[in-house]
């Protein structure tokens, strides 16, 4: 199989008379560290956007993959994943299912653990590509020594790309003047832009399906749903300060993405004023009260 359109949409309608999940309700939305993640996503004055979007997007995969690792755990009984092909058949979440497309460019269903399989491959893929995302990283770590995260942060600066030159374009940047792009100035390629925008949506579709299909299983059964949320939340800060996701693609969580909102852990949306956000807590304080089945925190 390959992956040329990172897959396909079907089916975006939510059931209205459904209760919503327990991972939607203020009560199940704290995280495990304290601080602002508007400052962790803040680029610092000197680092150029493409060099700083770069290792975010780095960052944002090393966060995600470790979430990835705790439903391939093997249930011993079983003797299969947590998240495999009979619990999860389809790669869905919320009434969204999304494809892949086969060697013919035909969109196909495949498991769920299959698809997150062939993505982590994917991106891995891309981000290991020094054309597009070169790997020295001598002087963008200097430039970022000086950049403060708060305690407890959970993305310590670590090895992110420095791009150094044109890496994927045959003319010098010079003879290239009269086009703009992401990161042109460090020597990003042209398609940097859509490449993690790219990345960034099929990281959503994998942090979609981690709630809808596991969030019980086994995040609230070994406590862990907290550091789920952690990652979650500065991956959608990062994402939307930096117009890597669009409504759509935030759709399957959006009622969590609400909760933080109104919190105020996340920045509002461009001219939303007082009467929407007053709002928008009073809809999030409409919830069902409950606790999920299986082992307590």
């Amino acid at each position: 199989m390959s992956f040329e359109s990172q897959g396909a949409l079907e089916g975006s309608a939510q059931s209205n008379s459904r209760r919503p999940p327990f991972f939607f309700r203020e009560e199940y939305s704290s995280l495990i560290v304290k601080g602002n993640f508007m400052t962790l996503a803040a680029k610092p004055k000197l680092v150029e956007d493409g060099e700083w979007l770069a290792h975010q997007v780095v960052e944002q995969y090393r966060l995600l993959e470790q979430m990835i690792d705790i439903i391939k755990v093997v249930d011993e009984k079983k003797g299969l994943p947590i998240c495999n092909a009979d619990v999860c058949p389809t790669m869905s979440a919320s009434g969204h299912t999304y494809t892949w497309l086969d060697n013919k460019k035909n969109p196909i269903k495949i498991p769920a653990i299959q698809y997150i399989n062939l993505v982590q491959k994917w991106i891995v893929g891309k981000i290991n590509d020094p054309t597009i995302f070169p790997t020295d990283t001598s002087a963008f770590n200097a430039s970022v020594a000086a950049a403060s995260y708060p305690s407890g942060s959970l993305t310590p600066i670590s090895q992110p790309p420095q791009p150094l030159g044109p890496t994927s374009l045959s003319a010098p940047l010079s003879q290239l003047s009269g086009r703009d792009w992401l990161g042109k100035s460090s020597g990003f390629p042209e398609h940097f832009e859509s490449d993690i925008k790219s990345i960034y949506r099929q990281m959503m579709r994998c942090y979609a399906h981690i709630y809808h299909g596991h969030w019980l299983e086994p995040f609230w059964n070994i406590n862990a749903y907290k550091e789920l949320n952690t990652c979650f939340i500065h991956f959608i800060n990062v994402g939307k300060l930096f117009n890597l996701l669009g409504d759509k693609e935030i759709e399957p969580m959006q009622p969590l993405v609400d909760v933080w909102l109104a919190k105020g852990l996340l920045p509002p949306p461009p001219n939303t004023n007082p009467g929407q956000q007053q709002q928008l807590k009073e809809n999030v304080n409409v919830n069902m009260g409950g606790q999920p089945a299986g082992q307590a925190v």
